[in-house]
């Protein structure tokens, strides 16, 4: 990346620390208004001095003529991080009540010239030596490859709402491990401790705001809990907030050489809690592996140092195996990190991984599963960026089974393979905030997809989780942006943003902060034309339709809940059952399996003829590769509902038209291993 400052000189000789951070973090008195009584969306009050917001026309409210709200969706930003990995590693606050001086300002250890923004020169490059000084001048931040600093100030997050956007997902972001290495913090590191302080703080800016329009409720940022609440704020023209969390140990469920260090119960607590807080969506696993799953792993030198770190945590590495499907994690490599590899302990080595072993052997645990099942208890959307594919594939398995819906992928960390299934389930991707050429043509590549489902398209701007942001294109680029410029829905003019002495433009500045978002979606329309742009400013009612539908899933009754179970075969053990029943009991612990040959069938009364519609299947190791799932009204005739020859094992649901019947049976032809067959749950349900 360039630098928007001055040139620094390269330092030499990062320590072990340094670059465990560098690679670990890449995972993270008011003035009356001259408009005041006259224009809704300006506020009465507003802090003096402050930032400006370049903005001028009136916020659309309303829907559609089709009764669609419109506006764009940032599916995943972070506007608390500042609060995170022990308080000081991002610089500057959101808003401060003592105002835009304290808000905008360095971390100390940064004065006077940045000699120890240890973090900085590691994600910068350089020595790190920087302006520290924010307002009124921001010589060297904030900037588009400054990791280390306010990005997300609330004038800031005005002007993109100002600009066009309706949603903002404030995801409540930190990591242990990065605190605990961290030079410089003042608070402990303890992952929910942090959660639960961004969380307040949310609700501390919406009353900031509420304090600037006359009173509580009465501004523009409007933190939401439920989908039609998030519809009435969309049309009254303002901005939805969502609060949801991407943090490495949710609950505490990290894993000490394979071993969890949470249980249900912890579980079912962090749930209640995080649901009770406001949070709506969030991610099971970030980085390294956890108790509930294995991640999608990063590349290269920063996979190898991560991988240290994930040793450092968990006391494992990571483990490879050959994919099952077309879909993998990213590869691990065997790049060097000498320096990282130092801090192992004596003997121990990172290990070398087969470049044909691309998928992470771990996926979602039993405590994952009992996660999941407990977010689609209460209507949550659960985020399957940086899962394991083996781990992905099981939740899309549970969710197909289920019919739930609320599959998110916000910032382009899930293999694109996943693409389909999750548009086939109502779940909403977003794309990371690539700089536009990029954006253009991934958005492109799925737009085929969109029209097919019918859906919007996000982005996730990933606004201090210390990613990077696109640079700028030069002010000799082709289709650069010119200044003013009209809104997407054309009843605003946005000019360039001046906050205090420092005035950015997109085209050589690039996405320096959020107040930039409204020059982006502008200089991708230029690059790649209105079609984006049309799908992005239909986001914000796609996202509203995924939240809806899982707000209002219903599990539906399982008919095989209760039914008289039988079978051709029931392996023998001496220390436990493998009797049919042990398949509708409804303990996932417990299976049915066969004996050791390929004719063998399952079948259920279910006690009276009912419509059928959907059979699921729950595989142990032992599984079927050709099988049919046959119906019958009276046990004796049969006719075949579905069928497969390429079965693979683990959650399989097969639909159908709905059919009147009785009895249910899984007629196995073919094993796909050398045992028999073993089924831990079949469920079977109906219209």
């Amino acid at each position: 990346m360039t630098s928007a400052g001055r040139p620094y000189r390269r330092r030499k000789n990062v320590t072990v620390v340094s670059l465990l951070l560098l690679v670990l973090a890449v995972a993270l008195g008011p003035t009356p208004s001259s408009a005041a009584g006259t224009d809704w969306w300006n506020p009465t009050a507003r802090p003096a001095p402050d930032s400006r917001i370049n903005v001028t026309g009136e916020p659309f409210t309303g829907t559609d003529a089709s009764g669609e709200v419109r506006g764009f969706v940032d599916a995943h930003d972070h506007i608390f991080a500042n609060e995170a990995f022990g308080g000081r590693l991002i610089c500057g606050k959101p808003f401060s009540e003592r105002g835009v001086a304290d808000a905008l300002k360095d971390c100390p250890e940064h004065y006077p010239d940045g000699s120890l923004a240890i973090f900085d020169f590691i994600t910068n490059g350089g020595d790190g030596k920087h302006d520290p000084v924010g307002w009124p001048t921001f010589e060297d931040w904030p900037a588009h490859d400054s990791l280390t600093h306010q990005q997300n100030y609330y004038a800031w997050v005005e002007r993109a709402w100002r600009g066009g956007q309706r949603v903002l997902v404030n995801d409540l972001v930190t990591n242990g491990v990065i605190c605990s290495v961290y030079f410089f913090k003042d608070r402990g590191c303890d992952e929910m401790t942090s959660i639960r302080l961004q969380a307040k703080l949310t609700y501390d800016m919406q009353s900031f705001v509420d304090r600037m329009y006359g009173g509580p409720g009465k501004g523009w940022f409007r933190i939401v809990t439920d989908s039609a609440q998030a519809r009435e704020v969309i049309e009254q023209g303002k901005l939805a907030v969502v609060l949801g969390v991407e943090t490495s140990e949710p609950f505490g469920c990290k894993q000490v050489l394979d071993i969890a260090q949470c249980s249900r119960a912890d579980i079912d607590k962090g749930l209640d809690e995080l649901y009770a807080l406001g949070v709506r969506s969030m991610f099971l696993c970030h980085k390294f592996d956890n108790a509930l799953c294995g991640v999608r792993f990063d590349s290269g030198t920063l996979g190898t140092a991560i991988n240290v770190g994930q040793f450092l945590s968990t006391g494992t590495f990571w483990r490879t195996e050959k994919c099952a499907g077309p879909q993998a994690d990213n590869p691990i490599g065997n790049a060097a990190a000498a320096e990282a590899e130092k801090k192992l302990p004596e003997g121990v080595r990172v290990p070398s991984y087969n470049a044909d072993a691309q998928c992470n052997v771990r996926g979602l645990t039993g405590l994952g599963e009992y996660a999941v099942r407990g977010m689609m208890r209460r209507g949550m959307m659960l985020e399957i960026d940086h899962m394991s594919v083996k781990a992905t594939g099981r939740v899309l398995d549970i969710f197909e089974a289920e019919s739930y819906p609320g599959v998110l992928s916000s910032h382009s960390w899930m293999d694109l393979d996943w693409t389909e299934r999750v548009y086939g389930l109502g779940g909403f991707i977003a794309q990371y905030m690539h700089g536009s050429e990029g954006f253009v043509s991934e958005a492109k590549r799925t737009e085929a997809l969109r029209d097919k489902y019918g859906v919007g398209y996000g982005y996730g701007t990933d606004m201090n989780g210390v990613g990077g942001w696109p640079g700028p294109r030069g002010a000799d680029a082709p289709d650069k942006v010119t200044y003013p410029f009209k809104s997407v829905d054309g009843g605003s003019v946005i000019d360039r943003q001046t906050t205090g002495e420092r005035t950015w433009d997109l085209n050589t500045d690039g996405a320096a902060h959020y107040g930039l978002v409204p020059d982006w979606i502008e200089d991708i329309r230029r690059v790649g034309g209105r079609d984006v742009v049309d799908d992005l400013f239909r986001g914000a009612e796609s996202y509203l339709d995924t939240w809806k539908a899982s707000e209002n899933h219903k599990a539906g009754v399982d008919l095989a809940r209760g039914a008289t179970a039988s079978a051709s075969s029931s392996e023998w053990s001496l220390f436990t059952s493998y009797e049919p029943h042990r398949a509708v009991d409804g303990d996932r612990g417990t299976r049915w399996a066969s004996d050791w040959s390929d004719d063998q069938w399952y079948q259920l009364d279910l006690g009276s003829t009912r419509l059928v519609e959907r059979v699921t299947l729950d595989w142990e190791r032992a599984y079927a590769k050709s099988y049919r799932v046959e119906l019958s009204a009276d046990g004796v005739k049969w006719r075949t509902a579905w069928s497969t020859t390429a079965g693979d094992g683990g959650l399989d649901t097969a639909r159908f038209a709905g059919t009147p019947a009785r009895y249910v049976r899984v007629q196995g032809l073919e094993r796909g291993t050398g045992w028999g067959y073993s089924l831990y749950e079949v469920g079977v349900r109906g219209g």
